[in-house]
């Protein structure tokens, strides 16, 4: 098959029957989800968030005995409690690591690497790919700024010309915006290793998450997945796609009354920064957990237009799998 050959870089450094990834996603990545993806041949990432130490250890160990095949830990390098989650992470038994938030340093990078663990690490232009992989990087992720949640400055279509098409020293995952087969076969044939997907595997019946969230993706459209902007460069922020609803304007108030505490020198701006992450988390936790759509954050992609009706992880898989093969068999007819 055709998409076999093409996804033999990607399956040999996963460890995994797919070349797919299942986004960490905070309050929705559980191992719930991830025995789903792992049963179903895909690749799932245990999303750390700001996850207490103590529960992202409780985590970890979940993890390691109810997986019995290859995961990740998504680690968040600007969460507060980011350190106490690396030195718990270091010492367990998983195979792999994904930085996300910001830049690793080498020196986290390496200690990961010599704790016997591969790193995957997201790379936000030429530059910055350039850097992870001189720092020891055993993969990138490319996630264009139509994903949900955080998220770059950057499209997936101009990161592939930045990053995709210039390096090849390490196997290169593509996300942000995919929801079909198609476009993971066009992804690969430029020469990506796998794609990731998150919005779409929300949509499944394994998702933990409320139902009232999943019927907020049914109903959406692309368009309204929307960045959150920065208003001031006193206070900065990294923008978070996610369907417009009255938490994204209780979240531009947030900015506000945070700038006016600012100038009134009530506050630092590490204070005012850990403020916005606190509120995200809370926030998203509300719209998973309790199913609060109004007020919750619905952090989406913009592939939300593309996901319908709530299906099983196994159809779900299959059908980008098929799909892909489908597509890359059309495509061939047309060349010869």
């Amino acid at each position: 098959m055709l998409f076999d050959r093409l996804s033999e870089r990607g399956t040999a450094f996963l460890g995994t029957d797919y070349p797919i990834i299942c986004g960490a996603m905070t309050w929705i990545s559980d191992v719930t989800l991830m025995k789903a993806v792992a049963k179903n041949g895909a690749f799932p990432v245990l999303a750390g968030g700001n996850m207490d130490p103590d529960l992202f250890e409780q985590e970890i160990d979940r993890c390691i005995d109810q997986l019995k095949t290859p995961f990740g830990a998504n680690l968040i390098t600007i969460a507060p409690n980011y350190r106490a989650q690396y030195e718990i992470l270091l010492d367990k038994d998983v195979g792999f690591v994904v930085f996300a938030g910001s830049f690793p340093r080498k020196s986290d990078i390496q200690g990961m690497k010599k704790s016997g663990k591969k790193v995957m690490s997201f790379a936000s232009g030429e530059s910055i790919a350039s850097q992870q992989i001189r720092f020891g990087a055993d993969a990138l992720i490319l996630e264009g700024n139509e994903a949900g949640g955080h998220v770059g400055h950057v499209s997936l279509m101009v990161l592939l010309q930045q990053v995709l098409f210039k390096f090849d020293q390490v196997p290169i995952f593509v996300g942000g915006g995919l929801a079909t087969g198609q476009m993971m076969a066009h992804l690969m044939l430029m020469g990506a290793a796998g794609c990731q997907f998150g919005t779409l595997f929300v949509m499944t019946e394994e998702c933990t998450a409320h139902e009232d969230f999943k019927q907020a993706f049914t109903r959406a459209r692309a368009r309204q997945a929307v960045a959150t902007p920065q208003y001031d460069s006193r206070l900065p922020i990294v923008a978070v796609r996610a369907i417009r609803n009255r938490g994204t304007d209780d979240f531009g108030n947030l900015q506000l009354d945070l700038l006016k505490r600012l100038e009134r020198e009530e506050l630092s701006r590490e204070k005012a920064q850990y403020e916005v992450e606190k509120y995200w988390v809370g926030a998203l936790r509300r719209a998973v957990v309790d199913g609060d759509v109004d007020q919750g954050s619905l952090m989406a992609g913009q592939s939300v237009g593309l996901v319908g009706d709530v299906r099983p992880m196994k159809e779900v898989i299959e059908q980008l799998v098929s799909d892909a093969e489908e597509e890359l068999e059309r495509v061939a007819g047309r060349l010869i």
